[in-house]
């Protein structure tokens, strides 16, 4: 597997090694020691979701205020633009945003520890959006900003008419977010 540095130092691209011949392709998509040693991260996931969505569809900006969720996300189907905030007001890269596609012809994933804000925009006709997570799920810490803030300028592929869910339109500003130390 190899790493690719992005500019917030802790958000990791992992491009594993694909083994292809005209059968197919293989390919490790996780492994722990290699997680550990490749991001220095001691973190063990507990929790796996599957996401499947229609071209358009816009999820996040999601995070936990507490049980904060590191996620190692893929696309095994389709194409997304992926991006994570930088949330911790103590880190010297708060409110940096890394944008990044992810596809299931690239096979890339990206690493995004705890105290980041997420979402992904769907660019192709469909795509199925793999993550593991570093916490469980916790509704009642869930906060979501919101995809379009002005002051996070965040460059969004344009793809016509954005879908959002009823409860992403209720995102707030940065600015009124409950923010992590």
């Amino acid at each position: 597997m190899r790493v690719i540095q992005t500019d917030i130092p802790d958000l990791m691209i992992l491009e594993p090694k694909i083994f292809e011949d005209d059968r197919g392709y293989f390919f490790e998509c996780f492994n722990q020691g290699m997680f550990a040693s490749l991001t220095g991260s001691s973190l063990q996931f507990v929790q796996d979701n599957h996401s499947h969505s229609r071209r358009n569809v816009l999820r996040g900006l999601h995070y936990q205020i507490q049980q904060p969720q590191g996620k190692l996300v893929r696309v095994t189907s389709g194409e997304v633009f992926d991006v994570a905030v930088d949330i911790r007001r103590s880190s010297a890269t708060f409110l940096q945003w890394v944008g990044v596609v992810l596809s299931d012809k690239n096979r890339r994933q990206l690493w995004i520890p705890p105290g980041f804000a997420h979402g992904f925009l769907v660019l192709s006709e469909t795509a199925d959006f793999l993550y593991k997570a570093t916490d469980y799920y916790a509704p009642k810490f869930e906060r979501c900003v919101i995809w379009n803030d002005p002051s996070l300028a965040i460059k969004w592929p344009d793809t016509g008419d954005i879908q959002i869910s009823s409860k992403d339109t209720l995102g707030v500003s940065i600015r009124k977010a409950e923010l992590f130390q």
